[in-house]
C-alpha cells in the first residue's frame, strides 16, 4: 500500500523547455522508477515555461541551463507562486546547477548583472573567477542518511562559472569536495540543503549516479526511511567507473 493511499506520488519537472541542458530528465526517470519500487503509484507532470506550476505535488525537480534560459525561468517563477507555495508547505525540491542558483536570493546574469532569485534557501550566487568543468566527488553532509546509513560520496559532472555562498540557515549537500569545485573554486563544498530542499551543481544526471540521494528525497516525501528495494548493480557499476576514472 502506498503511503499516499489511493493518490499517486506526484513528481513535477519544471521547465524542461528551458532548463534541461545536461539530461536532467534522468532525475525524474530515476525517482519514478525507485518510487514504484517503494510501492507508490507515480504521476509525472512536465511543466513547460508557459504553464503554471502546480502547488500540490510531492517532489519538484528543476535542472540546469544557460544564461538566457535561466533568466527567463527566473522571471516566470517569480511571477508564478506555485513552486514557492509547494516549498512552504513542505514539498521536496531538488535543484541542479542553474536551478540551484534560482533557489537562492540572487544570481549573476551576463546580460543584466545581478538578478533576484526565488529566496527559497539562504544562498547567493555570484560570477566566479574561473569556469568549473569536469568530474566532482564530494562527501555528503554527515547529518543525512537513508535507512540509518550515511550516504556514499556524491559523484557528478560540473560545468559552470558560478560561485555560490551559503548563509547561516543552510548546510552544504556535499560537505567536503575531494575532486572538482562544487559551489565554486575555493568553497570546498557542493550544493546546499535545508528542510526538504536540496541543491547541487552536479549533473550526470545526479540521481542516476547517486541512487542513495534519490532514496533520500523519496524518504522526505513519503516519510519512510527505508531504501528502495531495487537492484543497484548497474548504478554501482556506473558509480565505480566514474570514481575510478578520477582516482577517488
Amino acid at each position: 500500500m502506498s503511503a499516499f493511499g489511493v493518490s499517486a506520488l506526484r513528481i513535477v519537472w519544471i521547465y524542461p523547455d528551458l532548463l534541461s541542458t545536461y539530461g536532467d530528465q534522468g532525475n525524474a526517470l530515476i525517482l519514478a522508477y525507485r518510487a514504484k519500487a517503494r510501492g507508490h503509484r507515480v504521476e509525472r507532470v512536465d511543466v513547460r515555461s508557459d504553464q503554471a506550476v502546480p502547488s500540490e505535488a510531492d517532489i519538484y525537480l528543476i535542472g540546469g541551463g544557460e544564461d538566457r534560459p535561466q533568466r527567463l525561468a527566473a522571471e516566470r517563477l517569480r511571477r508564478d507562486p506555485g513552486l514557492k507555495r509547494a516549498a512552504q508547505r513542505g514539498a521536496v525540491v531538488l535543484a541542479v546547477c542553474a536551478g540551484f542558483q534560482l533557489m537562492g536570493h540572487a544570481f549573476y546574469d551576463e546580460q543584466d548583472g545581478v538578478l533576484p532569485g526565488l529566496g527559497l534557501i539562504d544562498v547567493t550566487s555570484h560570477r566566479g573567477t574561473e569556469r568549473c568543468v569536469g568530474e566532482v566527488v564530494a562527501d555528503v553532509d554527515a547529518g543525512l542518511s537513508v535507512g540509518g546509513k550515511p550516504l556514499p560520496a556524491l559523484t557528478g559532472f560540473e560545468n559552470h562559472m558560478g560561485t555560490t555562498l551559503l548563509g547561516s540557515g543552510v548546510k552544504p549537500l556535499g560537505a567536503t569536495v575531494r575532486v572538482g569545485h562544487g559551489n565554486g573554486a575555493g568553497t570546498g563544498v557542493d550544493g546546499a540543503h535545508v528542510g526538504k530542499i536540496a541543491g547541487t551543481y552536479l549533473h550526470g544526471p545526479v540521481l542516476a549516479r547517486n541512487p542513495a540521494l534519490a532514496d533520500l528525497l523519496l524518504s522526505w516525501a513519503d516519510g519512510d526511511p527505508a531504501a528502495s528495494p531495487v537492484d543497484d548493480a548497474w548504478a554501482l557499476r556506473l558509480r565505480g567507473e566514474r570514481l575510478t576514472a578520477v582516482g577517488a
